[in-house]
């Protein structure tokens, strides 16, 4: 069904609403109208790395984990087993009347803000740093998720629109203050790409204000971009309680009456949170007229069509087997083996069984179900930690042994015991072992929403990039013990890894792997499997360098802007094998001013030099020189993974928008203003720090 036929079906059926009737499809929790064969129906479900929060489902790794996979085929693969279970569990619910939150099939995924600070808590459900790299894994997320039939498998939602980041303590009252070149160089790249390429049936607007108006009424964002320049076409939704927002905590009205009609006026069409119950009493009063009642109501009533939600569809007879059926734990699988950073590798992975008789597996995220899994998830029928990966790998040809090591962020695991009860046992299970995998890192207790699971460090936002002290105490525990280690870092965001970087003999960043990553991971250990993933975020050395977590400049910020020189860099990743770059050209142009109208197509021969078959993320990265305007290091403009056998050469071609050669303004206006530009092609990022760890440069081609 095509949006013209659906929303001129919505457009019949909101003139037969009475007021009350439309003012109660507004909400969140829209009623039903009996005589007019409308069931109830909640818009509020989540699908971030798997259905969430209403039962069983396949749990993928978490987002920011997808983000490191530096996969696009596989996010549209992730989105659309999502979308296939979303519908499995709704044909049975609804066939039931069971119509509560988190059962529809309009999804709040995926979260295409910018990790800009480390710090922020959501950051883990972002897939990183780059504008570029998110907008071309969030459009592909949501292609998947949609699908390409007559109707909508499910409707996905971008959010937070725009200017979003933390700090989550702040965010019911905070103004963020972004320059035009800041956001459209920056924060809104990627809400372009999910609107005008994915066709993306709904956004979702911020907690905070941005430059003084809140996101959720916004006269530039909503009005000029978003529907104006952008043509967008779908519905607008307000984060849970955000226009509640606006009288209680920004003050920019002073009651729910008023509140109501500012969220209306600017286009909020469906309101997640309680003001919306006081349309009729804003309505009496005058301050809306009906036809800003009608025009969200046709708005929602046309997503509703063009999802089939009244008529016969396609995906109707999806049947309940396909909720964590083979297929989508086979991807969850893959994504776990893509998304698996490898920081450091003295050459003790991967392990050895034959040469292993014991190994110690320590730490508070060793056997912990949560550290697989990160926020917004769903249930997973069975899980696999790191142990039980480690323990079902090696059968009962090594000699598992295990200590919780520490609590994961209090002093003692044991509330009547002394502080550090649980280090005695680790450094017995260090001593009696050949080789130690120490599992350290956070979960989303330690970072996440505000509010969301009573998160222990200030409001869901980490207040340093140091690992809680009792796991710091149990590094050096181990550390001291002489015997060679390998730590996983499971957590959702960038650590102060300078300890650990110095005395691990290996580190890998599995983030929240999955609900049943640890077999993955056991994989990766031994050697199965190469790990191939890429930093999607920059790992810092510590906050000092870093700009107040209020500041939403881009200055000194990310791997675009960042000034020192980071402990590990945005795309960077280390397999166990070698990969070169024999040579780089560039297909189709040879002048600057030919970027302007013509994409740029890199033509790379990459081959396998060592003896390992990998995956591997081939990286283009741009910059446009002879411009004041452009960013201060490089951006990435081209990504493409790769599957490489022992010996194998291979000739690869990147494709590059115009855009990447343009820069952006203090208005936020597009220009191709520089006198040339300089392309890099690679294994990661051209800079100093990734040629040190890497040992290998990128290939540089000039146009002038």
């Amino acid at each position: 069904m095509n949006r013209e036929e659906a929303r001129k079906r919505a457009t019949e059926l909101v003139e037969q609403m009475t007021v009350e009737e439309l003012a109660s499809q507004l909400r969140f929790d829209a009623d039903a109208i009996e005589r007019l064969g409308i069931p109830a129906y909640n818009w509020w479900n989540e699908g971030l790395h798997g259905v969430a929060r209403a039962g069983t489902g396949t749990v993928f790794p978490q987002a920011i984990g997808l983000g490191a996979t530096f996969d696009e085929e596989l996010l549209k693969e992730v989105g659309e087993a999502i979308a296939v279970e979303a519908r499995a569990k709704y044909n049975e619910q609804s066939a039931q009347g069971d119509r509560d939150i988190y059962k529809g099939l309009t999804i709040w995924s995926p979260n295409v803000n910018l990790f800009r600070d480390p710090r922020w808590g959501r950051g883990h459900e972002t897939y990183g740093e780059d504008p570029y790299l998110i907008s071309r894994l969030g459009v592909n997320f949501i292609k998947g998720l949609q699908g390409d039939g007559e109707y909508l498998m499910t409707a996905a939602c971008a959010k937070h629109f725009a200017v979003h980041s933390g700090p989550e303590a702040l965010r019911h009252h905070f103004d963020a203050k972004a320059d035009m070149k800041d956001m459209w160089e920056t924060y809104l790249p990627q809400f372009e790409a999910c609107v005008k390429e994915a066709k993306v049936e709904a956004v979702m607007g911020a907690y905070n204000r941005t430059n003084g108006e809140p996101c959720c009424a916004h006269s530039y964002l909503m009005d000029d971009v978003l529907r104006g320049q952008w043509e967008f076409e779908g519905h607008y939704v307000s984060d849970c309680w955000a226009v509640r927002d606006f009288h209680e905590q920004h003050k920019v009205t002073s009651r729910p009456e008023e509140s109501v009609k500012l969220a209306l006026e600017k286009g909020c069409d469906v309101n997640c949170g309680c003001t919306y119950q006081r349309i009729l009493d804003a309505y009496e009063e005058g301050l809306i007229p009906l036809e800003h009642l009608k025009r969200s109501a046709i708005r929602l009533f046309t997503t509703r069509f063009l999802l089939g939600l009244f008529d016969e569809t396609e995906f109707d007879k999806i049947p309940y087997e396909k909720v964590e059926c083979k297929e989508h734990l086979e991807l969850a699988s893959r994504a776990t083996k893509e998304c698996v950073v490898l920081l450091k590798n003295d050459g003790i992975l991967p392990l050895k069984k034959e040469e292993i008789k014991t190994i110690g597996v320590i730490g508070p995220n060793a056997n912990s179900r949560a550290a697989l899994i990160g926020n917004y998830h769903g249930t997973s029928s069975r899980y696999t930690t790191v142990l039980e990966g480690i323990q079902d790998y090696v059968k009962d040809d090594v000699r598992v042994l295990y200590s919780e090591g520490c609590h994961l962020y209090k002093d003692r695991v044991e509330p009547l015991a002394v502080a550090g009860d649980r280090l005695s046992e680790a450094r017995t299970v260090a001593n009696h072992s050949d080789v130690v995998i120490l599992c350290l890192g956070l979960d989303e207790t330690l970072e996440g929403e505000e509010g969301d699971t009573g998160n222990s460090y200030a409001s869901g936002d980490k207040v340093d990039l140091q690992l809680p002290e009792s796991q710091r105490i149990l590094l050096e525990a181990v550390k001291e013990t002489g015997k060679p280690f390998v730590l996983l870092v499971m957590a959702g965001s960038a650590m102060d890894l300078c300890y650990a970087s110095e005395h691990a003999n290996a580190i890998l960043q599995p983030w929240y792997p999955g609900a049943r990553g640890g077999k993955e991971l056991a994989q990766i250990l031994f050697g199965e499997v190469s790990p191939s993933g890429k930093l999607p975020i920059t790992l810092y050395r510590n906050t000092e360098d870093l700009p107040s977590f209020e500041d939403y400049s881009m200055k000194g910020r990310t791997y675009r802007y960042i000034e020192s020189t980071p402990l590990y860099p945005f795309g960077y990743g280390l397999t166990y094998s070698d990969v070169a770059i024999c040579s780089a050209t560039l297909k189709n142009v040879t002048t600057y001013a030919e970027t302007k109208q013509n994409e740029v197509v890199v033509t790379a021969t990459v081959r396998n030099e060592g003896d390992v078959a990998t995956d591997e993320v081939l990286q283009v990265y741009v910059r446009v020189e002879g411009s004041a305007n452009e960013v201060r290091n490089t951006k990435l403009a081209a990504f493409k993974r790769i599957h490489l056998a022992v010996g194998e050469e291979k000739e690869v071609e990147l494709t590059l928008s115009s855009d990447a050669f343009a820069t952006i303004n203090e208005l936020g206006k597009k220009a191709w203003d520089g006198t040339g530009a300089n392309i890099y092609v690679g294994f990661g990022q051209p800079d100093e720090r990734t040629k040190a760890l890497t040992g290998k440069s990128t290939i540089a081609i000039e146009i002038q």
